[in-house]
């Protein structure tokens, strides 16, 4: 069981309705599923309640979306940095806080490498040129990963992937290390040695035919299920 953070939308349509919903492109429960794992959506929620979300799943994927608000990370807020979410936010580093304690397998993907980042006390480059061309256009790139990393376990070759994101990591948080290289030098994954199985990806795998990355979360996060048979 595999939870993804969802967010807020307060004009979503279908039919003859239009309601505030809880939302998630339909790429992340998909890859998930295709990866071999089932898919649980986590829609904000009051903090206090993320350790018994993720008491009740065995992999956790926080999603991209919005730029994480640079107060969190110390920082003034740029003109080109997006309108703060300040409840996706705070739900998704009380996610990230209650996996990395818990042990949870933990995916983070373009939002999600960055807040996991500033989770650990890192911070971001407010804009970066180059990896967003198109307004609403997936864009792509290669990546180049660390031998020897988690990541290269996965993934070994340099490869191409699906990039849209206007900010990057900067200074890493306390224990994280870059493990994959975009050609002008952006850091492009980034995981935890000392945890069990903690990686972020600054692209959306969701949006590509690569499972691997996925696969991996799916294999950690199923090694460590016991069934209620005690199997």
């Amino acid at each position: 069981m595999i939870g993804v953070s969802t967010y807020l939308e307060s004009g979503a349509r279908w039919g003859v309705w239009e309601l505030e919903a809880a939302l998630l492109p339909a790429g992340y429960p998909r890859l998930v599923q295709r990866a071999g794992g089932l898919a649980a959506m986590l829609p904000p929620d009051d903090p206090e309640h993320a350790a018994a979300a993720v008491a009740r799943l065995d992999g956790l994927v926080i999603a991209g979306g919005p730029d994480v608000e640079p107060v969190r990370y110390g920082a003034e807020r740029e003109p080109r940095t997006g309108p703060p979410a300040r409840e996706r936010d705070a739900w998704e580093l009380a996610l990230i806080d209650a996996a990395l304690a818990a042990g949870v397998p933990l995916l983070g993907i373009c939002r999600g490498m960055q807040l996991l980042n500033v989770a650990l006390g890192g911070t971001l480059q407010q804009h970066i040129d180059g990896h967003a061309e198109v307004v609403g256009v997936f864009g792509s790139h290669t990546v180049k990963p660390v031998p020897g990393s988690l990541y290269a376990a996965a993934v070994p070759e340099e490869t191409s992937v699906p990039t849209y994101h206007h900010q990057a990591v900067d200074r890493l948080g306390e224990g994280l290390i870059a493990t994959a290289y975009a050609p002008d030098g952006t850091i492009e994954a980034v995981e935890l040695p000392s945890a069990e199985w903690v990686l972020g990806v600054q692209w959306h795998p969701e949006m590509g035919e690569d499972l691997r990355v996925m696969q991996a979360l799916v294999r950690a996060a199923g090694a460590g299920y016991v069934s209620p048979s005690g199997v």
